[in-house]
């Protein structure tokens, strides 16, 4: 099951802000949740690959059922198809799904918000309704804002304050459509877990 209690208890624990929003800067209180008799829990290398993990996981908002799909099932399989690294295919499963393409073009403040707008409906994949945002994306298709919504201030708004859109998506901010040229690219997202620890902790349960 997908978490749904206090967000910002996640970021505390994890002493990163997961959402990308003042609302849960994790600088207000350091703490670690249930801090007190947890050090030496903490300073096991168990305790470090989870904690990698459920950083990767929180930062996509993957319920663990998705997230261990997607690291030892399907990236684990297209990474020996295709003769690249693990960690690589990881990370391209985790961004080509719908939600974060809608994310990394700007149309979202958080990757939750993304998921909300997809499931809600806004958006057309090539011209037809779709509202799964776990779907993958492929190169060579387009993301297109209905257009009975792009006079909405939720979108003309979050048209000027877009991040830098990365090279493998394109858009087109008059007709809001996203056009995915290529599969991501490992190098200009930061991700802030480690990839391949990730794939350990799997590895050793």
């Amino acid at each position: 099951m997908r978490y749904t209690g206090p967000k910002f208890k996640l970021c505390r624990r994890e002493q990163v802000d997961l959402f990308w929003s003042k609302k849960y800067d994790v600088k207000r209180n350091r703490n670690l949740p249930w801090q007190h008799g947890a050090s030496m829990q903490r300073s096991s290398e168990y305790w470090k690959l989870l904690r990698n993990k459920q950083l990767l996981k929180r930062t996509y908002w993957l319920s663990e059922k998705q997230f261990v799909r997607i690291v030892k099932e399907l990236s684990s399989q297209y990474s020996k198809n295709k003769q690249i690294t693990h960690d690589f295919a990881l990370f391209q499963f985790l961004e080509k799904r719908m939600d974060s393409i809608v994310y990394r073009a700007g149309f979202a403040k958080t990757i939750m918000q993304a998921r909300q707008m997809v499931v809600h409906g806004h958006f057309l994949l090539n011209d037809k309704k779709h509202n799964i945002p776990s779907t993958f994306i492929q190169p060579g298709d387009k993301i297109t804002l209905k257009k009975a919504l792009q006079n909405s201030p939720l979108y003309s708004q979050s048209a000027d304050n877009r991040n830098k859109v990365p090279s493998w998506i394109k858009l087109d901010k008059n007709s809001y459509t996203i056009e995915v040229l290529n599969l991501p690219q490992i190098g200009e997202i930061h991700v802030n877990s480690d990839l391949l620890k990730v794939i350990e902790f799997y590895a050793r349960a």
